[in-house]
């Protein structure tokens, strides 16, 4: 009777987020300081971890730093290796290399990292050819317009940056290559072809095993002079076109011929988890998430990625000491939490695209996904008012979500809640853009934190001596306050969207 009345009690303690502090919560989010943020940092963002490039060895540092702080602290290891358990789940991918790459338009050949870029795993072998459909922006509604069904398909956005959720829906309605247009001169896809090179030359990394030989699949980005090669017709011309979609199909198809070898070796690499058990609700979970990787070494300068994302991973090692604590004390929460730092993210995220694929609990039992990449700058669009965080995807999938979010923000810690990139039309996509989309697109709810893009992301410069680490305190604190709730509350947050639902629209 006893543990009934106090599991109703509990219960209804929980039951909405009110204005009212939680003393519990509050106690153990003193826990999370500065001190303890930039110890972790000063060894993720160092030299010794050569910009932990997936698969190599400063990620194999960090993914052990990181499993040696969860035992120290007593979080549980969750993932099964033979007899044993380990904080570490295994993920192979595949590295591809490229060979003799180009692309041919009518009597003009194109070498790969001159006016094209093909990013993929595709070997075709030898020449291919294939028909090529004009789709506009790559929108659903450009997409509903034009056939492309094993068709190349070249699409227009406004930066690098915004074209994955283009290229995706492509793939999923049949597409075979996607070309990518998003520079207004070649001029400017000089620079782009420049830092892809520096990216792709050492080779791309993938999930799938690529095919040996065929068509297969993957993307050319491509400059203005090309288009036109192609269409016949000016950039600005399929531009003005692109603004009303029923007049895609006057743009005639064409034909590109082209081949794309790759030299295939595994890698292997980790994510890194550590599971906390949860009292009366733990069969349920709530996940928060970053990804420990970076990009590793650009010629003799390291990619120390602080903010991207060694700030998010500090954070997570010092939210997963305050809940032990708390749990510790009694205070544990109801439901189970899973602390997971993910490899691969900066390849595409593929860490959380393997654990979504072979999830170690169900996510059927997975509540949330609060997912935290670059938390530790000041963008410049805040410089004269720091107290500010990005939130994407809160009310995506979950109204409620988003009320929770909101009323812990509130109560706890007053941020200005910013939800620019949250704007379903704004052209860098970010909601597609970071591990959580592995958790959304299905049906999983999201909370994305973000500090938005600075000059240095992706820099030799993006180093420690930058990090705001009051800033990177406070946010860190938003995500444990929103945590605490959401493991605590009497329900689960209620998923009144379906993000499968609108794939399959697209």
């Amino acid at each position: 009777m006893k543990k009934l009345l106090s599991v109703i009690l509990m219960s209804c303690a929980f039951l909405s987020v009110n204005a009212q502090t939680d003393s519990r919560a509050q106690k153990y989010a003193e826990t999370i300081t500065k001190e303890d943020l930039y110890d972790y940092l000063s060894i993720l963002a160092s030299d010794a971890l050569e910009g932990r490039e997936t698969g190599e060895r400063g990620q194999k540092m960090a993914a052990t730093f990181i499993s040696n702080h969860f035992e120290d602290i007593g979080l549980l290891p969750p993932v099964k290796d033979g007899e044993k358990m380990s904080y570490f789940q295994p993920v192979e991918l595949y590295k591809n290399t490229p060979g003799e790459i180009y692309l041919k338009v009518k009597n003009n050949r194109y070498d790969n990292y001159e006016k094209v870029v093909f990013y993929g795993s595709a070997d075709t072998g030898e020449e291919v050819s294939s028909e090529i459909v004009f789709a506009g922006n790559g929108t659903p509604s450009d997409y509903e317009q034009v056939e492309i069904e094993d068709k190349a398909v070249l699409v227009l956005v406004n930066n690098i940056q915004a074209s994955q959720g283009a290229i995706e829906t492509a793939t999923k309605k049949g597409a075979t290559t996607v070309f990518v247009a998003s520079t207004t001169t070649d001029e400017e896809f000089v620079g782009l072809a420049s830092q892809f090179k520096g990216w792709l030359s050492g080779g791309n990394l993938t999930l799938e095993k690529p095919k040996t030989k065929g068509m297969g699949s993957g993307v050319f980005f491509v400059a203005p002079s090309v288009i036109n090669d192609i269409f016949n017709t000016p950039l600005s011309k399929l531009k003005e076109i692109a603004e009303t979609p029923d007049k895609l199909k006057k743009v005639k198809t064409s034909k590109v011929v082209f081949k794309t070898e790759q030299k295939t070796k595994m890698v292997n690499t980790e994510n890194v988890l550590g599971y906390l058990e949860g009292s009366d609700k733990k069969e349920e979970l709530v996940v928060i998430t970053a990804h420990y990787d970076h990009i590793g070494r650009q010629g003799d300068k390291i990619n120390n990625g602080a903010d991207d994302d060694g700030s998010g991973t500090s954070a997570i090692m010092e939210l997963a000491e305050a809940f032990v604590k708390a749990k510790a004390d009694g205070n544990g929460p109801r439901r189970s939490m899973l602390f997971m730092l993910v490899t691969g993210e900066e390849k595409g995220l593929l860490g959380s695209a393997y654990y979504a694929a072979h999830p170690v609990f169900p996510l059927e039992n997975t509540i949330v996904d609060l997912n935290i990449d670059m938390i530790g700058r000041i963008d410049p669009e805040h410089k004269d008012n720091p107290n500010y965080v990005y939130l994407v995807g809160s009310n995506r999938l979950s109204t409620e979500l988003h009320e929770i979010s909101e009323k812990v923000n509130e109560t706890y810690t007053q941020f200005e809640l910013d939800y620019t990139y949250n704007d379903e039309n704004h052209p860098d996509r970010i909601y597609y853009r970071s591990d959580h989309w592995n958790f959304a697109k299905n049906n999983v709810p999201i909370i994305f934190y973000f500090n938005g893009v600075h000059e240095d992301y992706h820099q030799p410069s993006d180093t420690i001596d930058k990090i705001n680490f009051d800033m990177l305190t406070k946010r860190s604190k938003l995500v444990y306050y929103t945590a605490w709730v959401l493991a605590n509350r009497g329900e689960r947050p209620v998923v009144d969207k379906l993000q499968n639902q609108r794939l399959k629209k697209d």
